[in-house]
């Protein structure tokens, strides 16, 4: 089973780095915005799956690091991968100074103050047309020019592979064992000796960073920046996509981006219908499997290994 696993990470490895060779400009944006949103539905399922705190507000980090980013790049001249750690600064401090206000609350009154958020940040953006350019959008400086996309798509690549072992680092670590602990029950954790507050604040406040940073290389990527990118359309997107793919594991949350931001753009000649279709499969992953399909696909594969094991075993056993 190792050996099949190693394997199987060869092969995906050997195939994204070949990627750009193998597809039109069409699928190479597709796959660089694949990797923008699996970055940032990872953080969220960090902050959901793990911490057990429900955001819809999390596509306003995204916003507010491109925001920054782009800013900073075009009024004083920054150089972009300045911008860009700029724009996740500016995340992490914003989320910790919103997770202080906002994590005294809980369930839906959580949920509603990150959507006011969300929606005073747009229209902050709106209203401020002459630093943001408002409605209209704000021209942002690429980060490479050329004829191809290739160079996004490898930094993306990059951004995603030091995102998810920074987060499955912490997963791993003392703070995700508070998170769990927190998550699971808060009267118990903070009668074990857990600073509840300081570690919900973190949490918010670090997966809002990776979102900023998220945001950064979306901006410098399009090369324009609306207030949309912040809706909460966009938002739910996230939050389905974390969903079908499974919040409470960081891999499932990635894969599950990835895999259907390519499906949804392969059911474009669907039009309307798509969503219909993707409506669909989120109440069925709702339905018959709450852990995602990515975490029910992976049970029967590992169910399918134990029971052959155990059949080997047997037969093994038989006496001759």
């Amino acid at each position: 089973m190792r050996a099949a696993a190693i394997g199987g990470a060869l092969a995906i490895g050997v195939l994204a780095l070949a990627f750009p060779h193998l597809v039109n400009p069409y699928w190479l944006t597709v796959g660089i915005l694949a990797i923008f949103y699996a970055i940032v539905t990872a953080s969220w399922a960090l902050l959901a799956g793990y911490a057990g705190q429900f955001s819809f507000g999390h596509m306003a980090f995204v916003s507010l690091g491109a925001y920054t980013s782009g800013l900073l790049v075009k009024w004083f001249g920054i150089p972009v991968p300045l911008g860009m750690a700029a724009g996740m600064v500016m995340s992490f401090v914003v989320g910790g100074w919103i997770g202080y206000i906002g994590l005294r609350m809980r369930g839906p009154y959580l949920a509603l103050f990150t959507v006011a958020f969300s929606e005073v940040l747009r229209i902050i953006i709106v209203s401020e047309y002459e630093v943001t350019g408002g409605s209209g959008g704000l021209e942002v400086q690429p980060l490479f020019h050329g004829p191809s996309d290739a160079a996004f798509w490898y930094l993306g690549l990059v951004l995603l592979a030091a995102s998810f072992a920074a987060m499955q680092a912490l997963v791993s670590s003392r703070w995700g064992l508070f998170w769990r602990a927190i998550r699971e029950n808060e009267e118990a954790a903070a009668a074990a000796g857990v600073k509840v507050m300081r570690f919900r604040i973190l949490a918010f406040a670090i997966t809002s960073s990776f979102a900023g940073l998220a945001g950064g290389f979306f901006g410098h990527f399009i090369g324009e920046l609306t207030p949309d990118i912040g809706s909460v359309d966009q938002m739910g997107l996230v939050v389905a996509m974390a969903v079908i793919g499974g919040a409470e594991s960081l891999i499932a949350a990635t894969v599950g981006a990835l895999a259907l931001e390519f499906l949804i753009e392969a059911l474009r000649s669907y039009e309307e219908w798509r969503l219909v279709l993707f409506g669909a499969l989120l109440l069925l992953t709702i339905r018959f499997a709450r852990n995602g399909l990515l975490a029910l696909a992976w049970q029967q594969v590992t169910r399918l290994d134990v029971w052959r094991g155990a059949w080997l075993s047997r037969r093994l056993a038989r006496p001759r």
